[in-house]
This record gives C-alpha cells, sequence and structure tokens, in this order.
C-alpha cells in the first residue's frame, strides 16, 4: 500500500510539533505546509490550532489558503480540524469580534457561557459521550481526552459525534461527510487521542481506494 501523505496546515497556529510527533508514531506520513499545491495533492488534511478565530482566519486568509482548503473538500479529500482548527471549520465565530470562517459544516462558534458555575476556559481532562457510531468517535466513547478552549461550536446534533459535558453539552467531535473536528487535542490525550488520528488514517486510505 502506497504511504499516505497528510498535509499538516502551516499557518502559524501554535501546537504543530507534538500533532506532527503523534502523527509519526502512529505511522502517518505528514508535511507541514502553507503551499497550496502541497494541500492539493495531499491524501488528508489536518487543520491544528490554538489561539484565537479571528486571528487565525486572517493568516490562512493572508496565506491565500482559504479557497486550497475549501476546494480540497470539495473534491472530497478528508480533513480533520483540531481544537481552534476545529472551530475554523464552522461559519463563523464572535470571538474577537464577527469572523466568517470556512463554511465546511453548518453552525457557530459562541462562547462558553460564564453563569454555569464552571471556570472559563475549559482546560483539562473531561468525559466524552458518543452520539452516533462512527470510526473516529468509537475509541473515545466513556473516555478522557484533553481539552483547552473558551468557545465551543453550536451546531445541529446530525453533525454531532460525540459530546463533553461542562455545564452544558459541548461537541467534541463532530463529522459532516468527509470534514471531522476534535475540539479536543488528540495529540495530548494519550492512547485514546492516538487511536482517532489512526482512525483518521484508516479512514482516509479508504477514501484514497474509493476515489
Amino acid at each position: 500500500m502506497a504511504k499516505t501523505n497528510i498535509a499538516v496546515i502551516d499557518y502559524g497556529a501554535g501546537n504543530i510539533l507534538n500533532v506532527l510527533k503523534a502523527l509519526s508514531y502512529i505511522g502517518l506520513d505528514a508535511t507541514f505546509t502553507q503551499n497550496p499545491d502541497d494541500i492539493a495533492n495531499a491524501d488528508a488534511i489536518i487543520l491544528p490550532g490554538v489561539g484565537a478565530f479571528a486571528p487565525a482566519m486572517a493568516a490562512l486568509n493572508q496565506r491565500q489558503l482559504i479557497a486550497p482548503i475549501q476546494s480540497a473538500v470539495q473534491r472530497q479529500i478528508p480533513l480533520l480540524g483540531v481544537c481552534l482548527g476545529m472551530q475554523l471549520l464552522f461559519d463563523s465565530s464572535t470571538e474577537h469580534g464577527d469572523t466568517k470562517g470556512l463554511g465546511l459544516i453548518p453552525g457557530d462558534v459562541v462562547p462558553i457561557p460564564t453563569d454555569l458555575g464552571v471556570k472559563v476556559p475549559h482546560m483539562g481532562w473531561n468525559k466524552n459521550h458518543v452520539t452516533q457510531s462512527h470510526p473516529l468517535a468509537n475509541p473515545i466513547d466513556d473516555e478522557y481526552t484533553y481539552f483547552v478552549h473558551s468557545y465551543y461550536a453550536k451546531t445541529q446534533a446530525k453533525y454531532i459525534l460525540s459530546e463533553t459535558n461542562y455545564g452544558i453539552a459541548i461537541p467534541s467531535l463532530v463529522g459532516y461527510q468527509n470534514v471531522f473536528g476534535a475540539q479536543f487535542h488528540p495529540e495530548k490525550s494519550s492512547t485514546i487521542g492516538l487511536e482517532v488520528l489512526r482512525q483518521f488514517g484508516q479512514y482516509v486510505n479508504a477514501n484514497k481506494e474509493s476515489i
């Protein structure tokens, strides 16, 4: 079987080294890139990120990466967004001002309410509950993964694969067609997180064989 080439998007949004180490550990080849040609020719895309929504979208726009990412998704290339990268998949966010997102999954990114009796940001390990059976989601059912975020995705139930409770139900894994997003950090979530990345790799290989 040919090696799977994953493009990890470089737009200055942090947590890259851990992501690349995790992919290497489970045997997935990854290229850290902001080259549109690398994105166009990749078997899959990972959009990582820590920080705030508006500056991240500005960085993607400055590097002229928005159209290549959207085009790849339209050509059925699998995409996995991680943490902030997951939030960027949605239509918009109010973080640092109303900002348009990539529009790959319907929904909006809004603040975690501060009147729930929980600390914001949501930081640390929390348990996941799978709401729809899916190979990427099934490994995390009733398992703990690592979160760091102050905003969350507000979207329809049909796009939510798993949730975590933090005063309210927060989507922890989402999916729409060939686009997936993890609000938690798989690369910081021990063996459970690695299994999510491994399942994504298997999904990518199956997608390669079908197109």
